[in-house]
């Protein structure tokens, strides 16, 4: 989660269907458990702090050069996150890239610098948003530098010497509503965050409606608001 995002949803964060459906997806389609997660741009590390919560992992590492000063977060059940500003070596076996890709001038020199730290074996999942034309004020208030198609993100991924094992759009059952509000939203000269606090009942439905989509994703090529990538860093 992206720090801004934090200001704009306030407490209604961890509910939050977007980020919720969007976690419980990247989980349901993961090869294995992880042990130890480095969450890279991580943000606020909502999805590592997630994934521990859910049984998925015993430790995680989140790194963003946006952070004030490094510290350490204990949770539940003896499970620590850790917020750094770098890391120059990791024993994490799953590496997640949530929605961070598209900050960056040079998407392949910083997924390469990952893909060299981390060990054999090691899968790594990246989300990033879908599609040119659906470029808005969110994407300039969230400083993006590009949107992605399937193509273009394969691109990133080979360009480093990985292949994609899954490689889907998600987020296709509310795409055409999605599509219509962000075109509206280009008559306003603001940058904003797309983001807000949803009425509970709303939350619900929309948590429910991307969950069962989540069971069918890995077969979607047609369009959604996110491109999703799995790829393992092969064992010599």
């Amino acid at each position: 989660m992206d720090l801004k995002e934090r200001d704009a949803l306030g407490d209604s964060a961890d509910s939050h269907w977007y980020y919720v459906s969007k976690a419980r997806m990247v989980a349901r389609h993961l090869p294995r458990s992880p042990r130890e997660i480095l969450d890279v741009g991580a943000g606020l590390g909502w999805f590592s702090r997630w994934f521990l919560d859910n049984g998925h992992g015993e430790q995680a590492t989140c790194v963003d050069p946006g952070y004030e000063a490094e510290r350490e977060e204990d949770l539940n059940g003896g499970r620590r996150v850790s917020y750094v500003r770098a890391v120059e070596r990791t024993d994490a076996d799953l590496f997640l890239l949530m929605d961070v890709l598209e900050h960056v001038d040079d998407d392949v020199a910083l997924l390469k610098e990952y893909w060299d730290k981390a060990a054999p074996g090691t899968v790594f999942v990246i989300t990033v948003p879908a599609f040119e034309f659906l470029w808005s004020a969110h994407d300039d208030y969230l400083d993006h530098r590009r949107r992605y198609t399937r193509a273009r993100l394969a691109k990133t991924i080979r360009a480093v010497g990985a292949e994609p094992r899954l490689l889907h759009y998600y987020f296709g059952s509310i795409f055409p509503i999605a599509v219509a509000v962000r075109l509206l939203k280009r008559k306003s000269d603001a940058d904003s965050s797309d983001m807000r606090p949803m009425p509970a009942p709303i939350n619900t439905i929309l948590t429910a409606i991307c969950g069962i989509e989540a069971q069918l994703t890995r077969w979607n090529r047609l369009a959604g608001l996110s491109v999703v990538a799995q790829f393992i860093k092969p064992v010599a």
